[in-house]
């Protein structure tokens, strides 16, 4: 197995009035590709924070993260945004799709922002709607969607431009169970079949099962794999 992210010692500081709270305190994990990997852990553990720093979202305080064997802490800020915006890909727990939009439109208008060529944004477009089983719902716009179906959009826009990794905090919180396993098998059908490394938050213990590797966090430190 090859690492597509791999982290030094990463420790990641706030300051809170005249306290400093140490969210992560020297996290050593790699991401495998071709994997579903789960960051567990309950609320406050530092998990938000790690996906943050994996996305190139935040900075650390100290430490190291690799990706493809390039340090991206030392990037500025200009090739930290080409690196998300071509690498990778978000699914949040808020789903942020634009509620004027349809399915389609949404998928597609990320496509644009990725720079994927014109000619073949359609058909993309298309083409993961109906990977994630929605390919007769893409003229339908979020309000007329289930927030199942909502966050599949998501996992579609986020996957259309073919990211190297695909970060999802939280995707199922706001969903009851069976609907939040529908969407984890998802990724893990995506990881399976498409070859996607998706990292994904949870504190949801039924979900589990179903990642290739765990990590656990407790007060900003990974205490279990």
């Amino acid at each position: 197995m090859e690492a597509i992210i791999r982290t030094e010692n990463l420790s990641r500081d706030f300051v809170s009035g005249r306290d400093v709270v140490h969210a992560l305190k020297n996290v050593n994990i790699e991401i495998m590709k071709g994997q579903l990997t789960i960051l567990r852990g309950r609320s406050g553990s530092g998990k938000t924070t790690l996906i943050n720093l994996l996305g190139a979202l935040d900075q650390p305080t100290s430490g190291k993260i690799y990706f493809n064997d390039t340090e991206i802490t030392k990037l500025s800020e200009q090739k930290r945004d080409e690196l998300r915006r071509t690498n990778m890909g978000f699914v949040f727990q808020s789903v942020a799709l634009i509620s004027m939009m349809s399915a389609y439109e949404n998928v597609e208008f990320g496509l644009r922002i990725a720079g994927y060529p014109a000619a073949d944004r359609r058909k993309r477009a298309v083409e993961c709607l109906n990977l994630v089983g929605l390919g007769k719902r893409i003229d339908h716009r979020p309000h007329e969607l289930s927030g199942g179906e909502q966050q599949r959009v998501a996992i579609a826009r986020a996957m259309a431009h073919k990211p190297a990794v695909i970060f999802a905090d939280e995707p199922t919180a706001e969903l009851d169970t069976a609907m939040g396993l529908q969407v984890v098998r998802l990724f893990k059908k995506l990881v399976t079949e498409e070859g996607l490394t998706v990292v994904m938050t949870t504190h949801d213990p039924a979900m589990m099962e179903i990642g290739d590797r765990v990590y656990t966090l407790e007060d900003g430190e990974v205490v279990n794999e």
